[in-house]
């Protein structure tokens, strides 16, 4: 479909915001009750929604729990199974690090292991990143013949790990198993070409554990996303987009970079976020706004926090509202309920609000009300194009 979009595309002056509650998508804590988005005192976003085209979208498939990285993908228009990224480049370019082809990277958690060697933590309590900086330059000190080792800081307890060598390849498993109470993976090859990158990675954890194990909460390290440089076609030339991304978090600024936004880093809060926002509100059309601590509660198990995280950005509505966007789209990159505390494949609420939109029965902004809304269950890339119509982008098609 987008191969008709190019064609059709044009470029004005129209102003399209995205703003992202990470894993906004939620579930009743108890049977009959409301989800974490419902429960939430949000008078700006249901005024919105009163005035939007209201629905639920679906980043990859019905059912299937979506990663950041495709989750962010699929909001920016492309389709996550042709552009497929590894947290670890994520990460990696989330902090500016200069990546080169045929680099491996793979986001490093440092974790909490029992003396059984089991994890008890897989975040180590989240570690302020100050810490997690002194640590990543005690693993300095590894050294493995032939290959040159990177190990960056990128945000709380998260790191980034580069392999820079020669035959290195990525198809190497995760040793995360993303559950507490096991042992965490050793790394293996899912394919021949990664059998040197799996065992290079194994002698880094050998030599890294070393290094941690008398240091609790910090004693172990797990790998996951090992991921090369993709090359996707950037916004700009792909969609006549000039796009700017507003994020807190390194990965968020990571994926925003691989599609060709311009990112200002040192952004701390969504004050900050805001600022920015009007200071650049002339020299953009297209704006991402991202909120990561609706999905860091949630994934805490935290109910009544991500219910306050909600509320929180609802706050800063009538600031977005104030610029008069020709487009505001409101969303969640997937959902994160607070009762699994993981990412679900349950569709994720979205609100739509133009000049020419035809307003719903979604009278809030919530699950069940928006999955009564005007679009019903759509997939994810279908909201840019979207976009781009009630921004008048694209232009007729046919006679």
């Amino acid at each position: 479909m987008h191969k008709l979009l190019e064609h059709l595309i044009v470029q004005n002056e129209k102003k399209i915001v995205l703003l992202v509650l990470d894993g906004l998508g939620g579930l009743p804590r108890e049977a009959g009750g409301r989800t974490e988005l419902e429960t939430a005192c949000t008078p700006h976003l249901d005024k919105l929604a009163k005035e939007s085209e209201c629905g639920m979208h679906i980043p990859i498939d019905f059912g299937i729990p979506p990663g950041s990285a495709p989750g962010h993908l699929a909001l920016f228009g492309y389709e996550p199974l042709d552009f497929p990224i590894g947290r670890g480049v994520v990460a990696a370019m989330g902090i500016g690090f200069p990546l080169e082809p045929r680099d491996v990277a793979a986001r490093m958690n440092f974790a909490t292991q029992d003396a059984d060697g089991n994890i008890t933590d897989r975040r180590a309590g989240r570690i302020p990143t100050e810490k997690c900086a002194e640590l990543c330059e005690l693993l300095k000190n590894v050294s493995i013949p032939g290959v040159q080792v990177f190990i960056k800081p990128v945000k709380d307890y998260r790191a980034v790990v580069i392999f820079r060598g020669t035959g290195l390849s990525d198809k190497v498993a995760d040793t995360d198993t993303q559950k507490t109470g096991v042992k965490p993976l050793d790394p293996v090859a899912t394919e021949p070409e990664g059998e040197k990158t799996a065992g290079i990675t194994k002698e880094f954890i050998k030599q890294a554990f070393r290094i941690l194990k008398d240091l609790p909460p910090t004693n172990a390290c797990l790998l996951r996303g090992f991921a090369e440089l993709p090359s996707i076609p950037g916004m700009k030339e792909r969609d006549k987009l000039n796009p700017l991304a507003l994020a807190v978090y390194p990965d968020y600024k990571g994926v925003s970079r691989l599609v060709g936004m311009k990112v200002i880093d040192g952004i701390n809060n969504l004050e900050d976020q805001m600022r920015l926002l009007k200071e650049n509100w002339n020299k953009h059309d297209y704006f991402f706004i991202h909120h990561k601590y609706t999905d860091s509660k949630g994934e805490d198990g935290d109910f009544d926090a991500k219910v306050k995280e909600i509320e929180k950005v609802d706050a800063i509505i009538p600031q977005i509202t104030a610029l008069n966007p020709d487009v505001l789209i409101v969303t969640g990159d997937h959902s994160t309920p607070a009762v699994m505390k993981a990412h679900s494949g349950h569709p994720v609420p979205f609100l739509l609000k133009a000049m020419y939109t035809r307003p719903d029965d979604a009278d809030t902004f919530g699950e069940r009300a928006c999955a009564r809304g005007f679009w019903g269950n759509i997939r994810t890339p279908v909201l840019l194009q979207l976009a781009l119509s009630y921004a008048d982008k694209i232009m007729k098609y046919g006679a």
